[in-house]
């Protein structure tokens, strides 16, 4: 039997083209721009740009917003390459699929959250993002949440976000085999700001871990 490619990666709340460029000599899968206001990792329109002209070929690009009107999604949309969106709102299905382009739903582990049935009523997103869940914060919260709480599986592919590092990565990949992991504040310096040695540290853990 072949050997399935490694657990993929996303870097989350990329400010700079430093950081963007680092990601893609890594090998990361994709960067993730926040395209929201309250997030202390937000970009203007100005500054994603400068982002995603940093990239090599092959990296996707995902913007995320959080219960954004529709015209803020269309005006970045317009300005800024845009190849994935992620909502991590309370945005319907309806909502996401709008823009006609890919999308991915994020849901928040609240203590009462069906994942199952939560996902079910994303049917057509290319991925289902789990996040710790903290009332107030919409994602970036450094915290993560108890796995055994996840399905053993999905019809979407499951994309592993809150609180990951490279001290915990492995474990994860492990014990969940998740098409992808996110993260963002365990990667960081400071809010928005990348170090360039737990960026390495992080990829180089989950090449460690082998083929999923």
């Amino acid at each position: 039997m072949s050997k399935q490619a490694r657990t993929r990666v996303k870097y989350c709340g990329i400010t700079r083209p430093e950081d963007a460029r680092l990601a893609g000599k890594l090998g990361v899968d994709a960067i993730g721009l926040v395209f929201h206001t309250a997030s202390p990792r937000h970009v203007q329109v100005a500054q994603a740009q400068e982002v995603v002209a940093s990239l090599p070929a092959f990296v996707t690009v995902v913007g995320l917003f959080v219960d954004a009107k529709e015209n803020v999604v269309e005006q970045v949309l317009e300005k800024v390459h845009i190849d994935v969106l992620q909502f991590h709102g309370d945005e319907s299905a309806t909502f996401c699929r709008r823009f006609r382009r890919p999308y991915i739903k994020a849901l928040r582990m609240k203590a009462d959250i069906d994942v199952t049935l939560a996902a079910a009523a994303y049917a057509d997103a290319q991925a289902i993002l789990v996040d710790s869940y903290q009332p107030g914060r919409a994602g970036g919260t450094g915290q993560t949440f108890d796995w055994n709480r996840l399905p053993g599986s999905l019809e979407s592919p499951l994309i592993l976000a809150g609180g990951l590092n490279a001290g915990n990565v492995a474990a994860a990949i492990e014990q969940l085999n998740p098409y992808a992991v996110d993260v963002s504040g365990g990667i960081e310096r400071e809010p928005g700001v990348k170090d360039a040695e737990k960026m390495q540290a992080f990829m180089q853990e989950v090449i460690r871990v082998g083929t999923r």
